[in-house]
């Protein structure tokens, strides 16, 4: 799906009263995320920068790619890492993006697990012919290290949700420009 139908349908969960939604939007904390998720991303797509190092790497991709995003409404780490993908694609006309949903068909996740588990977001990106180039996922190295150590710690969820979250804010997507520019100077 392309990026307006996936916050469509996006948009669709978080208007809708949980009693007449499909698993696991049934569940209202479910909702209250995806309504969270939903600000966040939106906040993001309106105020995040990209890097000009960013820009500039994106602008030298001179033969076509198919940029693949691994996602679901519910994800916390997608809600600040999925913009600036959608911002970073938007940069290059030869850039191709679709969304998928972790939890539906085709279930891609399984073919780019993250030490065994289905952690999203997942970018993966192709070159014209459908062969993979690169990886990136489910969330800046920096944010990996604070989420390993709270589970280290046994911080329960509250804890580590809001700990992760205060490390998005507090680094407003830097992180994942930088990890995207070494991805691209990478494979380039």
């Amino acid at each position: 799906m392309t990026f307006q139908e996936y916050s469509t349908g996006f948009e669709k969960i978080v208007n809708t009263p949980s009693a007449e939604q499909a698993a696991p939007y049934d569940n209202s904390d479910y909702i209250d995320y995806t309504k969270l998720n939903w600000s966040r991303m939106n906040r993001w797509l309106k105020k995040g920068k990209l890097s000009e190092g960013l820009k500039s790497i994106i602008h030298q991709i001179n033969a076509p790619q198919r940029w693949i995003v691994i996602t679901e409404p519910w994800c916390g780490d997608a809600a600040h890492s999925v913009p600036f993908i959608e911002l970073a694609s938007r940069e290059n006309p030869l850039i191709n993006v679709s969304y998928e949903l972790r939890d539906s068909e085709p279930f891609r996740i399984n073919e780019y697990l993250t030490n065994g588990s289905k952690s999203i977001p997942k970018l993966v990106i192709r070159d014209a012919e459908g062969n993979d180039l690169a990886t990136w996922g489910p969330r800046p190295k920096a944010c990996q290290d604070v989420y390993e150590k709270l589970i280290a710690e046994n911080a329960d969820f509250e804890k580590t949700k809001t700990e992760i979250q205060h490390w998005y804010n507090s680094n407003k997507g830097h992180d994942i420009q930088e990890e995207l520019l070494a991805l691209f100077k990478a494979i380039s």
